[in-house]
């Protein structure tokens, strides 16, 4: 998808700097599927404490 963005230099800089990708495309890509993976474990902590869970722990470490 083309989409046109007016962008903070110092902040692409940045971002290209620490990450080493070589360019700005890819830095925002990045920066994208950071937020998303970000955004998805926020989700799923909100089951943290809710869910109810059987299974025998020891057991299953002897398994491997």
């Amino acid at each position: 998808m083309r989409t046109n963005v007016v962008l903070d230099d110092e902040l692409i800089e940045e971002a290209l700097k620490v990450s080493r990708l070589k360019t700005k495309k890819a830095a925002i890509e990045e920066g994208l599927r950071l937020l998303v993976q970000v955004k998805r474990q926020a989700a799923i902590r909100r089951f943290r404490g809710k869910l109810k869970w059987t299974g025998d722990l020891a057991r299953m470490r002897r398994d491997r």
